[in-house]
């Protein structure tokens, strides 16, 4: 399973920085930063309701399903 972080997308399409949403929703642009990457293993309902208001969006604007390589295997 792969999750796929669209933050970069949202961002542009707002015309924000990075820094000026971690400053927004009250987190450090470092950990912003790493759910941005796709780096993140979690990310809180509240961090993601913050992101969500900041941005004018739904959730599934930020995160999308792709299926990869290794589904086929775990459904066996």
């Amino acid at each position: 399973m792969t999750i796929v972080v669209n933050l970069d997308v949202m961002l542009a399409k707002r015309k924000m920085k990075l820094n000026t949403l971690a400053e927004i929703i009250g987190i450090t642009p470092q950990n912003l930063s790493v759910l941005k990457a796709g780096r993140a293993k979690a990310v809180r309902f509240s961090t993601l309701d913050a992101i969500c208001r900041a941005l004018d969006c739904q959730p599934a604007d930020l995160l999308a399903y792709q299926q990869g390589e290794d589904d086929e295997q775990d459904a066996i």
